[in-house]
């Protein structure tokens, strides 16, 4: 049995109102940290992580260990964002859209924020990330869960429910999101 490790890098995007969460989820995701301090992010930040993900091949015993580099660009989520947002999404792979549970206004731009990203990237992969989970009881979570697929049903997106605070979901997410790239080389 013998494994091989390849290395791709590939440019994911994080899109989503001001002020969802969009930075505290990469920095939980690639340095483990939280900071309640709100930072508003001034065009973008680009963070890189390296995921291993393991691809068992059918046609032979040997499990492929496939490296992925994500390429993390976090774009600031102002309304000034629209007018150069092509220029940032352009050759990104993946994006996760990211709406605030506590903001309502946040999660019905999350359509509005799908729709540009496919328009420029229309082979490329989403996922919805709903961040801010810890300031919600568990019953609204399972309300939000239900209510919001109608919208991206079609779409076939999945959706995450996530905490850049807690940590919970954030690897979930951002590995599901690699997975799913991997399985479009």
């Amino acid at each position: 049995m013998h494994s091989s490790t390849k290395v791709i890098s590939q440019k994911i995007c994080l899109i989503g109102d001001f002020g969802v969460g969009k930075t505290s989820l990469i920095r939980q995701f690639v340095d483990r940290q939280f900071s309640d301090k709100y930072l508003s992010t001034v065009g973008v930040k680009i963070s890189r992580k390296l995921v291993s993900i393991n691809e068992a091949s059918f046609n032979d015993s040997s499990v492929e260990l496939k490296q992925l580099q994500l390429i993390i660009w976090d774009i600031e989520g102002s309304t000034r964002f629209k007018a150069i947002a092509p220029s940032y999404l352009q050759g990104a792979k993946g994006a996760i859209i990211v709406g605030d549970v506590t903001r309502n206004s946040s999660m019905q731009n999350l359509k509005d924020h799908v729709q540009l990203f496919q328009s420029i990237n229309p082979q490329s992969n989403l996922i919805i990330a709903l961040n801010k989970v810890d300031l919600i009881e568990s019953h609204e979570r399972e309300r939000l869960l239900q209510s919001i697929p109608a919208d991206f049903a079609n779409l076939n997106i999945s959706i995450n429910i996530t905490s850049a605070k807690t940590g919970e979901g954030v690897d979930e997410t951002f590995k599901k999101l690699a997975f799913q790239m991997l399985m479009l080389e």
